[in-house]
Protein backbone atom coordinates (compact mmCIF):
# COMPACT_ATOMS: atom_id res chain seq x y z
CA UNK A 1 0.00 0.00 0.00
CA UNK A 2 1.15 3.68 -1.00
CA UNK A 3 1.82 6.08 2.02
CA UNK A 4 -0.67 8.01 0.72
CA UNK A 5 -3.28 5.67 0.75
CA UNK A 6 -1.97 4.60 4.25
CA UNK A 7 -2.61 8.13 5.76
CA UNK A 8 -5.52 8.45 4.15
CA UNK A 9 -7.00 5.10 5.53
CA UNK A 10 -5.67 6.42 8.85
CA UNK A 11 -7.58 9.44 8.95
CA UNK A 12 -10.67 7.91 8.04
CA UNK A 13 -10.04 5.36 10.99
CA UNK A 14 -9.33 8.40 12.85
CA UNK A 15 -12.65 9.91 11.89
CA UNK A 16 -14.77 7.20 12.60
CA UNK A 17 -13.53 6.48 15.99
CA UNK A 18 -14.18 10.02 16.29
CA UNK A 19 -17.43 10.26 15.58
CA UNK A 20 -18.46 6.67 17.18
CA UNK A 21 -17.00 8.69 20.55
CA UNK A 22 -19.09 11.73 19.58
CA UNK A 23 -22.02 9.74 19.20
CA UNK A 24 -21.66 7.71 22.83
CA UNK A 25 -20.83 11.15 24.64
CA UNK A 26 -24.40 12.42 22.78
CA UNK A 27 -26.07 9.15 24.15
CA UNK A 28 -24.56 9.34 27.93
CA UNK A 29 -25.51 13.38 27.62
CA UNK A 30 -29.42 12.63 26.51
CA UNK A 31 -29.07 9.92 29.54
CA UNK A 32 -28.23 12.24 32.05
CA UNK A 33 -30.64 14.54 30.56
CA UNK A 34 -33.44 11.91 31.05
CA UNK A 35 -32.66 10.81 34.43
CA UNK A 36 -32.45 14.39 35.91
CA UNK A 37 -36.18 14.81 34.60
CA UNK A 38 -36.94 11.34 36.38
CA UNK A 39 -34.78 12.15 39.55
CA UNK A 40 -36.16 15.52 40.18
CA UNK A 41 -39.61 14.23 39.79
CA UNK A 42 -39.57 10.92 41.68
CA UNK A 43 -37.71 11.97 44.85
CA UNK A 44 -40.22 14.31 46.17
CA UNK A 45 -43.03 12.34 44.99
CA UNK A 46 -41.63 9.01 47.33
CA UNK A 47 -40.84 11.37 50.34
CA UNK A 48 -44.34 12.48 49.93
CA UNK A 49 -45.90 9.15 49.68
CA UNK A 50 -43.70 7.68 51.99
CA UNK A 51 -42.83 4.97 49.39
CA UNK A 52 -39.93 2.49 49.87
CA UNK A 53 -38.92 1.53 46.62
CA UNK A 54 -39.68 2.30 43.07
CA UNK A 55 -38.29 1.20 39.29
CA UNK A 56 -39.02 3.76 36.75
CA UNK A 57 -38.53 2.63 33.30
CA UNK A 58 -39.34 5.55 30.19
CA UNK A 59 -39.01 5.72 26.53
CA UNK A 60 -38.05 8.65 25.05
CA UNK A 61 -37.56 9.40 20.94
CA UNK A 62 -37.97 5.22 20.94
CA UNK A 63 -35.24 4.47 23.27
CA UNK A 64 -35.97 2.67 26.56
CA UNK A 65 -34.23 3.29 29.97
CA UNK A 66 -34.89 2.38 33.61
CA UNK A 67 -34.20 4.02 36.70
CA UNK A 68 -34.48 2.23 40.60
CA UNK A 69 -34.69 4.01 43.50
CA UNK A 70 -34.87 3.01 47.72
CA UNK A 71 -35.23 -0.23 48.83
CA UNK A 72 -37.46 -3.70 47.74
CA UNK A 73 -37.84 -4.29 51.37
CA UNK A 74 -36.94 -2.33 54.40
CA UNK A 75 -36.71 -4.96 56.09
CA UNK A 76 -33.82 -6.51 54.46
CA UNK A 77 -32.41 -2.90 53.00
CA UNK A 78 -32.06 -4.31 49.38
CA UNK A 79 -31.63 -2.04 47.00
CA UNK A 80 -34.39 -2.13 43.83
CA UNK A 81 -32.66 -3.30 41.17
CA UNK A 82 -33.70 -4.08 37.55
CA UNK A 83 -34.30 -7.63 38.42
CA UNK A 84 -36.84 -6.25 41.39
CA UNK A 85 -40.13 -7.90 40.45
CA UNK A 86 -43.24 -5.46 41.49
CA UNK A 87 -47.47 -6.33 42.13
CA UNK A 88 -49.24 -4.47 38.66
CA UNK A 89 -52.16 -4.75 40.40
CA UNK A 90 -54.86 -4.11 37.40
CA UNK A 91 -52.38 -3.59 34.75
CA UNK A 92 -52.60 -7.40 34.32
CA UNK A 93 -55.54 -6.64 32.69
CA UNK A 94 -54.49 -5.16 29.71
CA UNK A 95 -52.57 -8.65 29.68
CA UNK A 96 -56.11 -10.08 29.67
CA UNK A 97 -57.02 -7.87 26.64
CA UNK A 98 -53.83 -8.51 24.94
CA UNK A 99 -54.81 -12.17 25.24
CA UNK A 100 -58.52 -12.38 24.21
CA UNK A 101 -57.56 -10.10 21.14
CA UNK A 102 -54.56 -12.50 19.74
CA UNK A 103 -56.93 -14.91 19.66
CA UNK A 104 -59.59 -13.26 17.62
CA UNK A 105 -56.52 -12.32 15.55
CA UNK A 106 -56.23 -16.67 15.44
CA UNK A 107 -60.17 -16.95 15.21
CA UNK A 108 -60.42 -18.63 17.51
CA UNK A 109 -62.89 -15.92 19.13
CA UNK A 110 -65.07 -12.48 18.70
CA UNK A 111 -65.57 -9.81 20.56
CA UNK A 112 -69.09 -10.08 19.56
CA UNK A 113 -69.14 -13.19 21.47
CA UNK A 114 -71.56 -14.26 23.97
CA UNK A 115 -70.18 -15.17 27.05
CA UNK A 116 -72.17 -18.52 27.16
CA UNK A 117 -70.60 -19.59 24.19
CA UNK A 118 -67.71 -20.34 26.54
CA UNK A 119 -69.51 -20.81 29.82
CA UNK A 120 -72.42 -22.45 28.31
CA UNK A 121 -73.91 -23.18 32.11
CA UNK A 122 -74.93 -19.28 31.71
CA UNK A 123 -76.45 -19.56 28.72
CA UNK A 124 -80.54 -18.71 30.07
CA UNK A 125 -79.15 -16.21 32.38
CA UNK A 126 -78.39 -12.36 31.85
CA UNK A 127 -74.86 -12.86 32.04
CA UNK A 128 -74.19 -15.46 29.65
CA UNK A 129 -76.09 -12.93 27.11
CA UNK A 130 -73.33 -10.28 27.48
CA UNK A 131 -70.62 -9.69 24.88
CA UNK A 132 -66.94 -10.16 25.32
CA UNK A 133 -66.56 -6.35 24.31
CA UNK A 134 -68.99 -5.58 26.85
CA UNK A 135 -66.84 -6.72 29.56
CA UNK A 136 -63.39 -5.96 27.65
CA UNK A 137 -64.78 -2.44 28.22
CA UNK A 138 -66.63 -2.19 31.52
CA UNK A 139 -70.07 -1.22 30.29
CA UNK A 140 -71.98 -4.64 30.89
CA UNK A 141 -74.73 -3.20 33.01
CA UNK A 142 -73.69 -3.18 36.60
CA UNK A 143 -71.18 -5.59 37.88
CA UNK A 144 -68.89 -4.42 41.03
CA UNK A 145 -65.14 -3.71 41.74
CA UNK A 146 -64.77 -6.92 43.24
CA UNK A 147 -66.25 -10.52 43.86
CA UNK A 148 -67.79 -11.30 46.96
CA UNK A 149 -66.00 -12.44 49.63
CA UNK A 150 -67.73 -15.70 49.45
CA UNK A 151 -66.71 -16.43 46.03
CA UNK A 152 -63.55 -18.69 46.72
CA UNK A 153 -64.03 -21.34 43.83
CA UNK A 154 -64.40 -21.55 40.14
CA UNK A 155 -67.97 -23.08 40.72
CA UNK A 156 -68.68 -19.95 43.73
CA UNK A 157 -68.14 -17.52 40.37
CA UNK A 158 -70.05 -19.23 37.94
CA UNK A 159 -73.14 -19.40 40.55
CA UNK A 160 -72.60 -15.89 41.65
CA UNK A 161 -72.40 -14.62 37.76
CA UNK A 162 -75.64 -16.97 36.90
CA UNK A 163 -77.29 -14.91 39.88
CA UNK A 164 -76.20 -11.33 38.64
CA UNK A 165 -78.79 -9.00 37.17
CA UNK A 166 -77.92 -5.96 35.77
CA UNK A 167 -78.71 -2.36 36.58
CA UNK A 168 -78.86 -1.32 32.95
CA UNK A 169 -78.27 -2.02 29.23
CA UNK A 170 -75.35 -3.11 28.31
CA UNK A 171 -73.29 -0.54 26.96
CA UNK A 172 -75.06 2.40 28.38
CA UNK A 173 -73.02 2.75 31.95
CA UNK A 174 -69.21 2.04 32.60
CA UNK A 175 -68.80 0.37 36.25
CA UNK A 176 -64.59 -0.37 36.51
CA UNK A 177 -64.84 -4.19 37.52
CA UNK A 178 -62.74 -7.05 38.22
CA UNK A 179 -64.89 -9.96 37.50
CA UNK A 180 -65.80 -8.36 34.06
CA UNK A 181 -62.02 -8.24 32.75
CA UNK A 182 -61.64 -12.00 34.49
CA UNK A 183 -64.38 -13.72 32.68
CA UNK A 184 -62.66 -11.87 29.57
CA UNK A 185 -59.59 -13.94 29.98
CA UNK A 186 -61.34 -17.07 31.09
CA UNK A 187 -63.24 -16.62 27.43
CA UNK A 188 -59.99 -16.33 25.72
CA UNK A 189 -58.19 -19.17 27.54
CA UNK A 190 -61.01 -21.46 26.61
CA UNK A 191 -60.92 -20.41 23.57
CA UNK A 192 -56.80 -21.20 22.93
CA UNK A 193 -57.65 -24.66 24.87
CA UNK A 194 -55.21 -24.05 27.84
CA UNK A 195 -55.57 -22.58 31.17
CA UNK A 196 -55.01 -18.35 31.62
CA UNK A 197 -51.80 -18.51 33.82
CA UNK A 198 -50.04 -21.22 31.47
CA UNK A 199 -51.43 -19.28 28.20
CA UNK A 200 -49.81 -16.13 29.43
CA UNK A 201 -46.76 -17.74 31.34
CA UNK A 202 -45.89 -20.21 28.57
CA UNK A 203 -47.06 -18.34 25.28
CA UNK A 204 -48.06 -14.33 25.76
CA UNK A 205 -44.44 -13.75 27.80
CA UNK A 206 -42.09 -15.30 25.78
CA UNK A 207 -43.68 -13.97 22.68
CA UNK A 208 -43.39 -10.95 23.89
CA UNK A 209 -39.63 -11.53 24.92
CA UNK A 210 -40.80 -10.89 28.60
CA UNK A 211 -38.57 -13.01 30.72
CA UNK A 212 -38.99 -11.65 34.30
CA UNK A 213 -42.95 -11.84 34.33
CA UNK A 214 -45.10 -14.05 36.07
CA UNK A 215 -48.78 -14.54 37.45
CA UNK A 216 -46.91 -17.00 39.79
CA UNK A 217 -43.33 -16.18 40.99
CA UNK A 218 -41.33 -19.36 40.78
CA UNK A 219 -39.08 -20.21 43.76
CA UNK A 220 -35.66 -19.02 42.21
CA UNK A 221 -37.16 -15.63 41.39
CA UNK A 222 -38.60 -15.42 44.97
CA UNK A 223 -35.78 -13.11 46.32
CA UNK A 224 -36.29 -10.45 43.78
CA UNK A 225 -39.80 -10.01 44.56
CA UNK A 226 -40.64 -7.05 46.55
CA UNK A 227 -41.92 -6.44 49.86
CA UNK A 228 -45.13 -4.16 49.22
CA UNK A 229 -46.55 -1.92 52.11
CA UNK A 230 -49.70 -1.12 52.74
CA UNK A 231 -50.84 2.39 53.42
CA UNK A 232 -50.12 2.16 57.16
CA UNK A 233 -46.73 0.62 56.17
CA UNK A 234 -47.15 -2.97 57.02
CA UNK A 235 -45.52 -5.55 54.86
CA UNK A 236 -48.33 -7.12 52.57
CA UNK A 237 -48.35 -8.99 49.54
CA UNK A 238 -50.81 -10.33 46.70
CA UNK A 239 -53.46 -13.08 48.67
CA UNK A 240 -54.84 -14.01 45.03
CA UNK A 241 -58.35 -15.13 44.17
CA UNK A 242 -60.67 -16.73 41.36
CA UNK A 243 -59.89 -13.83 38.58
CA UNK A 244 -56.65 -12.87 40.35
CA UNK A 245 -54.68 -14.18 37.40
CA UNK A 246 -56.71 -11.90 34.90
CA UNK A 247 -57.28 -8.59 36.66
CA UNK A 248 -54.74 -8.06 39.11
CA UNK A 249 -52.09 -10.99 39.37
CA UNK A 250 -49.03 -10.28 37.40
CA UNK A 251 -45.53 -9.54 39.11
CA UNK A 252 -42.94 -8.02 36.29
CA UNK A 253 -39.68 -5.43 36.26
CA UNK A 254 -39.84 -2.36 34.77
CA UNK A 255 -37.41 -2.88 31.73
CA UNK A 256 -40.05 -5.91 30.94
CA UNK A 257 -42.84 -3.08 31.21
CA UNK A 258 -41.25 -1.09 29.19
CA UNK A 259 -40.89 -3.50 26.38
CA UNK A 260 -44.68 -4.22 26.95
CA UNK A 261 -44.73 -0.73 26.05
CA UNK A 262 -42.65 -0.53 23.43
CA UNK A 263 -44.91 -3.37 21.52
CA UNK A 264 -47.95 -1.35 22.18
CA UNK A 265 -46.29 1.69 20.04
CA UNK A 266 -44.84 -0.51 17.45
CA UNK A 267 -41.00 0.27 18.13
CA UNK A 268 -40.31 -3.47 18.61
CA UNK A 269 -40.71 -6.29 16.07
CA UNK A 270 -43.15 -8.91 16.83
CA UNK A 271 -44.58 -11.69 14.94
CA UNK A 272 -47.35 -10.04 12.88
CA UNK A 273 -50.46 -11.78 14.23
CA UNK A 274 -49.30 -10.68 18.07
CA UNK A 275 -48.32 -7.12 17.02
CA UNK A 276 -51.80 -6.70 15.48
CA UNK A 277 -53.34 -7.84 18.13
CA UNK A 278 -51.59 -5.27 20.80
CA UNK A 279 -52.80 -2.68 17.95
CA UNK A 280 -56.24 -3.65 18.06
CA UNK A 281 -56.40 -3.43 21.73
CA UNK A 282 -56.52 1.02 21.51
CA UNK A 283 -59.71 0.84 19.15
CA UNK A 284 -61.79 3.34 20.67
CA UNK A 285 -65.41 1.82 21.72
CA UNK A 286 -67.31 4.10 23.99
CA UNK A 287 -66.54 7.30 25.76
CA UNK A 288 -66.57 8.00 29.34
CA UNK A 289 -66.82 11.59 30.75
CA UNK A 290 -63.25 13.17 29.61
CA UNK A 291 -61.40 9.68 27.66
CA UNK A 292 -62.25 7.27 25.66
CA UNK A 293 -62.30 2.99 26.46
CA UNK A 294 -60.32 1.14 24.50
CA UNK A 295 -60.37 -2.72 25.52
CA UNK A 296 -59.46 -2.30 28.84
CA UNK A 297 -56.98 0.50 27.99
CA UNK A 298 -57.67 4.21 28.41
CA UNK A 299 -57.05 6.68 26.04
CA UNK A 300 -56.80 10.58 25.64
CA UNK A 301 -57.05 12.55 22.43
CA UNK A 302 -53.05 14.35 22.66
CA UNK A 303 -52.18 16.89 23.96
CA UNK A 304 -54.07 16.50 26.86
CA UNK A 305 -54.83 18.34 30.14
CA UNK A 306 -53.48 16.87 33.16
CA UNK A 307 -56.95 17.78 34.83
CA UNK A 308 -58.60 15.47 31.98
CA UNK A 309 -56.06 12.91 33.14
CA UNK A 310 -56.93 13.42 36.88
CA UNK A 311 -60.15 13.13 36.07
CA UNK A 312 -60.09 9.82 34.00
CA UNK A 313 -57.92 8.59 36.60
CA UNK A 314 -59.58 9.33 39.43
CA UNK A 315 -61.83 8.01 41.86
CA UNK A 316 -65.21 8.94 40.35
CA UNK A 317 -64.43 6.94 37.71
CA UNK A 318 -63.30 3.75 39.47
CA UNK A 319 -66.05 3.32 41.77
CA UNK A 320 -68.96 5.13 40.35
CA UNK A 321 -70.95 4.36 37.57
CA UNK A 322 -70.25 6.90 34.63
CA UNK A 323 -72.97 7.39 31.76
CA UNK A 324 -71.13 6.10 28.38
CA UNK A 325 -71.67 6.75 24.87
CA UNK A 326 -71.20 4.52 21.98
CA UNK A 327 -68.43 5.52 19.62
CA UNK A 328 -69.99 3.73 16.15
CA UNK A 329 -68.31 2.83 13.75
CA UNK A 330 -65.75 2.01 16.68
CA UNK A 331 -62.55 3.91 16.25
CA UNK A 332 -59.24 3.29 14.72
CA UNK A 333 -56.84 2.83 16.93
CA UNK A 334 -54.34 6.39 16.79
CA UNK A 335 -51.04 7.61 17.26
CA UNK A 336 -52.20 11.14 18.41
CA UNK A 337 -53.64 9.60 21.76
CA UNK A 338 -52.18 9.21 25.27
CA UNK A 339 -53.06 5.52 26.40
CA UNK A 340 -52.78 5.04 29.88
CA UNK A 341 -53.63 2.54 32.99
CA UNK A 342 -52.99 2.33 37.16
CA UNK A 343 -52.91 -0.56 38.81
CA UNK A 344 -53.13 -1.68 42.60
CA UNK A 345 -52.88 -3.93 44.68
CA UNK A 346 -53.03 -3.69 48.83
CA UNK A 347 -49.07 -2.75 49.11
CA UNK A 348 -48.16 -1.68 45.36
CA UNK A 349 -49.14 0.79 42.74
CA UNK A 350 -48.60 1.09 38.86
CA UNK A 351 -48.93 3.42 36.30
CA UNK A 352 -48.47 3.01 32.35
CA UNK A 353 -48.86 5.72 30.12
CA UNK A 354 -47.39 6.25 26.51
CA UNK A 355 -47.92 8.09 23.38
CA UNK A 356 -47.36 6.27 20.40
CA UNK A 357 -47.06 9.03 17.77
CA UNK A 358 -44.11 10.35 20.18
CA UNK A 359 -42.39 7.32 20.65
CA UNK A 360 -42.91 8.46 24.20
CA UNK A 361 -43.92 6.51 27.17
CA UNK A 362 -43.35 5.45 30.94
CA UNK A 363 -43.51 2.77 33.03
CA UNK A 364 -43.60 3.42 37.16
CA UNK A 365 -44.10 0.54 39.61
CA UNK A 366 -43.60 1.08 43.51
CA UNK A 367 -44.06 -1.12 46.87
CA UNK A 368 -46.89 0.82 48.27
CA UNK A 369 -50.38 1.60 47.12
CA UNK A 370 -50.34 5.55 46.62
CA UNK A 371 -52.96 8.22 45.46
CA UNK A 372 -53.39 7.94 41.61
CA UNK A 373 -53.74 11.87 41.56
CA UNK A 374 -49.92 11.93 42.52
CA UNK A 375 -49.07 9.02 39.87
CA UNK A 376 -50.55 10.89 37.06
CA UNK A 377 -49.61 14.62 38.23
CA UNK A 378 -45.45 12.97 38.22
CA UNK A 379 -46.20 11.37 34.99
CA UNK A 380 -47.58 13.99 33.34
CA UNK A 381 -44.77 16.45 34.54
CA UNK A 382 -41.60 13.91 33.54
CA UNK A 383 -43.67 12.93 29.95
CA UNK A 384 -44.08 17.14 29.33
CA UNK A 385 -40.12 17.61 30.30
CA UNK A 386 -39.10 14.68 28.14
CA UNK A 387 -41.23 15.79 25.07
CA UNK A 388 -39.72 18.71 25.49
CA UNK A 389 -36.58 17.03 25.50
CA UNK A 390 -36.94 15.49 22.45
CA UNK A 391 -38.03 18.20 20.40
Amino acid sequence: MKLGNTLSHVVKVLCVACALQGAARGADAATDRVQSVVDDAIAPLMQKDQIPGMAVGVVVAGQPRVFNYGVMSKETGRPVTNATLFELGSVSKTFAATLASWAAQNHRLSLSDKVAKYLPSLSDRPFGNLSLLDLGTHTPGGLPLQVPDEVRSDADLIAYLGAWRPTWAAGTYRTYSNPGIGVLGLAASRSMGQHYTALVEQRLFPALAMKNSFIDVPASRAADYAQGYTKDGKPIRLAGGVIAPEAYGVKSTAADMVRFMESNMKLIELDPPLQRAITATHTGYFKAGPMTQDLVWEQYPYPVSLSALKLGNGPDMAFKATPVSRISPPEAPRDDVWINKTGSTNGFGSYVAFIPGQRLGIVMLANRNFPNEDRVAVVYRILTSLANIQQ
